[in-house]
């Protein structure tokens, strides 16, 4: 079959929308670099879109109906959001769902120490990395610290200009010889990855540095040295007490992720492209969450899921394995006057849903890695995967022939550019996504998304077109599956 380019389908006003929605959705890239932030963000586009908290709905005991509007956030980390439609959920509900966790650095409990005179925060990466491509770059860390009394500090330093921005160093080319003769996965070790955070010892003021020395001389040389000992150190102790009023042991309730510093932007003489981070799968996840604002008049209820945890298995409180969703998807239909744990199984059981995770594009560069035939293209418009998985299609949810033809017709219906993948060649290695999980239910689930260029670097390439024609699709699956 024919690849087409999904640009040359577009007129001037759909060349206009593509452009706005990437400026858009570059937005939510820059204020989205950890799932706390993208959480924020969300929440706060859907409240101003009519959306109700559901907890708040529970503990006043209101009911809800059609055309309501509903959310529900877990450990703000993931969402669940529902448009209910016409029909009783007992019938099934349409699914969008995704994940808004990316690969990165984590920083760990213990992690602030010196060495050589600069002073470092041991790390952790999180998810698949080529570690290599993680030194020498500017890098910003985000998150939050928790501290013993329950006061929560909000970190984000590196992104703006006048942040400073730390990083991990790389042995220069004149001595690396035998670091060149490694194997990529050995040339710099997970250990390695520690950030520079400061070289400059901590100074005291005249008056401390006159008591200081007569204090030096009455306790001898001995006490001298123990002065001098991680005095960098000190200095970045005294800049997070001073900036955040936290101490080092605060360390052990954080969560600090270190990410690449910078903005997204636009990539190409002809702007065509985005380089950003985090484009798996925030790319999925924010046309996933704007499909759901777009859309009205529903017959069957819609429901977008974005979740974290995808990069290493999708576990934990607030990864897809979790109860959260099924948990969510029992009480709106409680409030809803339908609920019986049976019910919530026909539902979820007769439920269509896309799981939206990134593919991998063909890269000319390493083209042997790729079955020309059955590969995305950048600007091929959105994927479909029928399985994902591995050698012999392990791990995968694979998806049925019915399904599929269903998706096809809803497409052609909507004028939406698609076009159809695998991951890379058969024993080359493969990959996963939420997608089985929720095939557990017995419901109707396919992998779809976005063709990524850069899967997983620090900076990951993506279609405008692309990214426009995802949300364009999800739209089209709310408004008319059902199977």
């Amino acid at each position: 079959m024919e690849h087409k380019n999904t640009w040359e389908t577009y007129n001037a006003k759909q060349l206009k929308d593509v452009d706005d929605f990437a400026q858009e959705y570059m937005t939510f890239l820059d204020n989205g670099k950890t799932e706390r932030e993208c959480i924020d963000q969300i929440v706060n586009m859907i409240e101003q879109n009519g959306y109700k908290e559901l907890e708040t709905l529970i503990a006043s005991g209101a009911k809800i109906k059609t055309g309501d509007k509903v959310y529900s956030v877990w450990m703000n980390k993931s969402i669940a959001m529902f448009r209910i439609g016409k029909r009783n959920m007992t019938e099934g509900i349409n699914i969008l769902g995704a994940h808004i966790d990316s690969p990165r650095l984590d920083i760990k409990q213990n992690p602030l120490y010196e060495d050589g005179g600069f002073a470092y925060l041991d790390t952790h990466y999180y998810g698949g990395v080529k570690k290599y491509q993680w030194v020498t770059l500017p890098l910003a860390i985000h998150g939050v610290v928790v501290k013993k009394d329950g006061t929560t500090v909000e970190v984000n330093v590196g992104e703006n200009e006048d942040d400073p921005v730390f990083f991990i160093s790389d042995l220069l080319i004149h001595l690396a010889q035998e670091q060149m003769d490694k194997k990529a996965n050995k040339v710099i070790e997970g250990e390695a990855l520690d950030i520079i955070i400061g070289n400059k010892p901590l100074i005291l003021d005249t008056k401390d540095n006159a008591e200081t020395k007569k204090s030096q001389k009455d306790v001898g040389e001995q006490d001298d040295k123990a002065a001098q000992k991680d005095a960098v150190k000190k200095g970045i102790l005294e800049i997070l007490q001073k900036s955040y009023d936290i101490e080092e042991e605060d360390f052990i309730s954080a969560e600090l992720e270190v990410v690449p510093a910078g903005k997204a932007r636009e990539a190409g003489f002809d702007r065509s492209m985005i380089l950003a981070y985090g484009q798996d799968d925030r790319v999925c996840a924010f046309s996933s969450l704007k499909a759901m604002l777009e859309v009205e008049q529903l017959e069957r209820t819609a429901c977008c899921i974005l979740v974290d945890k995808e990069e290493v298995g999708s576990v934990g409180a607030t990864g897809m394995q979790s109860k959260f969703f099924e948990n969510a998807v029992a009480e709106v239909m409680n409030l809803a006057g339908e609920y019986s744990e049976l019910n919530v199984r026909r539902c979820l059981a007769h439920s269509c849903m896309l799981s939206s995770d990134v593919s991998s594009a063909f890269d000319p560069s390493y083209a042997a890695s790729f079955d020309k035939k059955n590969v995305a293209y950048l600007g091929g418009g959105m994927v479909f995967n029928k399985f994902t998985g591995a050698r012999g299609k392990s791990g995968s949810n694979d998806a049925n022939a019915e399904y599929l033809g269903h998706i096809r017709a809803i497409f052609e219906k909507e004028n939406v550019n698609f076009q159809t993948a695998e991951l890379g060649k058969v024993d080359l290695g493969g990959g996963g996504t939420i997608a089985y999980i929720l095939a557990l239910y017995g419901m109707n689930v396919i992998d779809s998304g976005v063709a990524v260029l850069n899967m997983h670097a620090p900076w990951e390439a993506t279609s405008k077109a692309d990214v426009y024609e995802a949300k364009r699709g999800y739209a089209a699956f709310l408004k008319h599956a059902d199977l």
